[in-house]
């Protein structure tokens, strides 16, 4: 695998499954040396899949590296599993189990972007004794410990009535994810100019490369309705502001793009200060998709972490 694989489709590696307490199947893919000094975990955000880390696992690999990306229950190549509702605690119970399966032993860093972000702070919350044993180093890459979508007191109205529509929207579309899927079909697909132009909007800075944007807008119109509406709940409910007393034990990076729409700068700065001993990085020019916009922000921190600890 080279390093520069943005215009490939799929990871090189080698795929295998997971199977989780509820019956879900998560796609799992393995690249590098089995006998690695470090393993690196990817953990993607909401409505993408574990093939979006491509060219950071390509870096890490060329560098003696194993990396694990796996795919979020209802995205990608994995199944949805029996558990009702989802929750951000479930995944992390789910990279508990990717852990157990695929690295069960060694030093291991975790990487997660948004939603996945989210989930390396469920599985510090359930299971602390991890950090600062099994895993040595943590990067966070455009996430938030909480307070997404605010609709409490002494907020100005106007977010209050966007948060309010959404959270409308996303319950109409678990409840009828057949009807909404069918309204998906009448909207300009990702290769259009209108849909891209939305993507490039919500999710990328001012100067990002096309094929970027089309990547990912052909990543997110592929993930079905039912997760997409499914999963918006449980970002809405995610809480753990107060909780990363595990992730202090550990070096943590925290990446951020200065243009991040969905999980703003501000929420990076918190985590920053309830970590503060944190590293945060703030790249300009960049949204939330910061990682594929500017790869090296976080390939950076995750070879600096790997070289460290296999001193």
């Amino acid at each position: 695998m080279t390093a520069d694989t943005r215009g490939t489709t799929e990871l090189v590696g080698h795929d295998l499954r997971v199977r989780t307490g509820d019956g879900a199947e998560l796609r799992v893919n393995v690249a590098g040396p089995p006998d690695a000094a470090v393993t690196v975990v990817f953990a993607h955000g909401w409505t993408l899949h574990g093939d979006v880390w491509r060219t950071q696992v390509g870096a890490l690999v060329e560098a003696g590296v194993r990396a694990i990306t796996y795919d979020h229950r209802g995205h990608g190549r994995s199944t949805a599993g029996r558990a009702a509702p989802w929750t951000i605690d479930l995944l992390g119970d789910d990279l508990a189990d990717v852990l157990d399966t695929v690295a069960p032993s060694g030093p291991v860093v975790l990487c997660g972007h948004s939603m996945g972000g989210m989930t390396i702070m469920a599985l510090a919350a359930a299971r602390p004794e991890l950090f600062g044993s099994r895993v040595a180093g943590v990067v966070l890459v455009g996430t938030s410990a909480g307070d997404l979508v605010p609709t409490g007191r002494g907020v100005p109205a106007a977010v209050r009535f966007r948060s309010a529509a959404q959270i409308r929207f996303f319950a109409f579309g678990r409840r009828y994810p057949r009807l909404v899927t069918r309204g998906r079909t009448l909207l300009p697909g990702p290769g259009r100019p209108s849909h891209l132009r939305i993507v490039r909007r919500g999710l990328f800075g001012p100067a990002v490369d096309p094929t970027v944007v089309r990547d990912c807008a052909r990543m997110v119109f592929a993930t079905p309705m039912a997760t997409v509406c499914g999963f918006f709940p449980a970002l809405v409910a995610h809480d753990k502001a107060g909780a990363l007393t595990a992730l202090a034990r550990v070096p943590v990076h925290i990446v951020v793009g200065a243009h991040d729409r969905l999980t703003p700068l501000a929420h990076s700065r918190t985590l920053a200060a309830e970590l503060p001993d944190a590293t945060l990085r703030v790249e300009h020019d960049c949204g939330h998709m910061v990682f594929t916009e500017r790869p090296d922000s976080v390939t950076e921190p995750l070879r600096d972490l790997c070289a460290g600890i296999a001193r």
